[in-house]
């Protein structure tokens, strides 16, 4: 689901999509934008290989970002640890290219603001 076009979030830029999962949020969509990351949540079901969109929506600024991460061996995941203490784990398949794309975005983010 990499470099779409449109996103439900209305954001004009997507430079990563994955349908991915998270530690305590479970199943959802992030998406990377210039500005911001978003994890929408997603409700599926198998009978139908459908999902759904809920209500329920994380939105990252840049600015709210202390330190990311790739952990794991077997089962990697792509940590962000906030300022205000929390911490999201995401399951997505390659964690370091997220990390790597995130800190470009970060730093092009920087130098327009």
């Amino acid at each position: 689901m990499d470099k779409k076009s449109q996103s439900p979030n209305k954001e004009k830029k997507i430079i990563l999509q994955e349908d991915c999962s998270e530690d305590k949020l479970k199943n959802g969509i992030l998406t990377l934008t210039y500005k911001k990351i978003y994890f929408e949540k997603t409700k599926g079901r198998i009978v139908t290989l459908s999902k759904k969109l809920l209500d329920e929506k994380l939105e990252i600024e840049f600015d709210e970002i202390s330190s990311m991460k790739s952990e794991g061996i077997i089962i990697k995941k792509l940590v962000l640890a906030l300022k205000n203490n929390n911490t999201y784990k995401f399951g997505v398949l390659s964690p370091g290219k997220w990390v790597k794309e995130i800190q470009l975005q970060m730093g092009e983010y920087t130098k327009e603001y």
